[in-house]
């Protein structure tokens, strides 16, 4: 698969032929379920793009019943900022319905498969986008980050996962989920690309309330794998990984060093925290979100004998069980007697969660985290719903706060599954966490998309 930089460089009867390949392709690779529908809206570069950004006159369905039959009348910013850079929309990716998962299991279109392993999730919620680009099936793709969904299965599928600062790439024409939490970002072959596809989307937008009014500046003609860099590490952090995210992170700390990074050691609080702040928070934006969908002004229609019906059906039938049980969450922890004791909670540990990244980056540039306590895993090891919101506990911090990440693969475990690690930047310190990215790297060169 030639990279991204590489297509923009092609000329119109090349990427058109490319095109024509990259279908045959995700036709003869279909039982991965990578894509939901594959469509080209231009001549340009094709980009896979999230089933839950505006595409206009596509089918936008963030994988539920409940959207089916809606097309987008518009088209998101970051959409419309590909095709000003000669990039063009191919296709809707799979994901967990409304992003609420990690497996990209909860799709009403089916399961998405890791290519590196078909038996293994490909991660979620942005599985599609993070299997299309593993599989070959795209040069690049934009997925979600709510808690983790680009990081998460960039690292189970063993490429590269960007999730910008808060408010640095519009979330205008992004089918909300969280929205104080998520954030549209690239999905690549590798840093490089990640950066190149990050400058295109990336801005201010008047469209978008939550968008920074701050000056951006271009990262990708500005890579320097040679800074030398303080870069913290969480040796307590780790101990509840698995052993294959454990000897990674010993490798990845030893290729910084020797690259003449200077290594911290930190500690973050007990992770514990994040997760219960981060799931009272997203349960409780997702039912406001959410409840917009009620089969009468929103939302596939089922019909009863009165609206009341109407409106019981079409959410029963149209929501699938996980989405059902965070919006069942977030009314409870919203509800009168338990909001000041659940949901003003969470904000107060949100705020320390924050206050204590701002206190390590005084002394660093970059923290150095797992992405997940373990690599992915078989069909049907996350038997209960529990142990899907725990295979989140690295990577929900970082919404919390705000903060820029990206994941990138280090290593492979002895099953040849790959072991994907996270740098964390300081708000807005984009530059740095692409930096420091690449110089990782260049050291585990020998780690590439399959």
């Amino acid at each position: 698969m030639i990279t991204l930089k590489e297509a923009l460089t092609l000329s119109s009867d090349e990427l058109e032929a490319f095109k024509n390949e990259l279908r045959k392709k995700i036709e003869e690779n279909s039982e991965i379920n990578a894509y939901i529908d594959v469509k080209s809206v231009g001549e340009g570069v094709p980009i896979a793009i999230k089933d839950n950004i505006q595409v206009k006159d596509w089918a936008v369905t963030s994988a539920s019943k409940i959207l089916q039959g809606y097309i987008a009348p518009y088209n998101a910013t970051v959409i419309e900022k590909l095709k000003s850079a000669g990039l063009t929309p191919f296709g809707r990716t799979n994901m967990d319905e409304f992003a609420m998962g990690s497996t990209t299991q909860s799709s009403c279109y089916g399961k998405t498969l890791n290519p590196c392993n078909k038996d293994c999730v490909p991660g979620g919620s942005s599985g599609g986008s993070a299997a299309a680009v593993a599989a070959g099936l795209a040069i690049a793709a934009l997925g979600s980050d709510t808690g983790g969904s680009i990081r998460q299965p960039a690292a189970f599928c063993g490429i590269v996962g960007m999730k910008p600062t808060y408010g640095r790439v519009s979330r205008y024409g992004l089918g909300a989920y969280a929205s104080s939490l998520d954030q549209i970002g690239p999905m690549t072959q590798n840093v490089e690309d990640a950066a190149i596809l990050y400058d295109i989307i990336s801005g201010y937008d008047t469209k978008d309330s939550t968008s920074a009014d701050i000056k951006t500046e271009s990262v990708a003609d500005k890579l320097n794998a040679s800074r030398k860099l303080n870069i913290a590490v969480l040796p307590k952090y780790v101990q509840n990984a698995s052993d294959d995210i454990k000897k990674a992170y010993a490798k990845a700390i030893e290729a910084l060093k020797s690259a003449g990074h200077n290594i911290i050691e930190k500690d973050l609080m007990d992770p514990k925290y994040d997760i219960s702040a981060y799931y009272i928070t997203a349960t409780a934006e997702a039912t406001t979100n959410l409840a917009r969908y009620d089969g009468i002004r929103y939302g596939h229609r089922v019909e009863g004998s009165n609206l009341q019906e109407t409106y019981i059906k079409s959410r029963s039938e149209g929501f699938g069980d996980e989405v059902k049980r965070r919006i069942m969450l977030g009314n409870f922890v919203l509800s009168s007697g338990y909001y000041d004791a659940y949901y003003v909670k969470a904000q107060k540990v949100r705020h320390l969660i924050k206050d204590e990244y701002e206190a390590v980056f005084k002394e660093v540039d970059l923290i150095l985290s797992p992405i997940a306590p373990s690599v992915a895993p078989k069909f049907g090891e996350l038997k209960k719903p529990m142990d899907m919101y725990l295979s989140d506990i690295y990577s929900i911090s970082v919404n919390l706060a705000g903060l820029p990440a990206i994941s990138l693969p280090v290593d492979k475990n002895a099953e040849g599954m790959p072991v994907g690690l996270q740098l964390i930047a300081k708000a807005f310190d984009e530059q740095t966490l692409f930096d420091g990215a690449l110089s990782l790297e260049k050291e585990f060169c020998t780690i590439l998309p399959i």
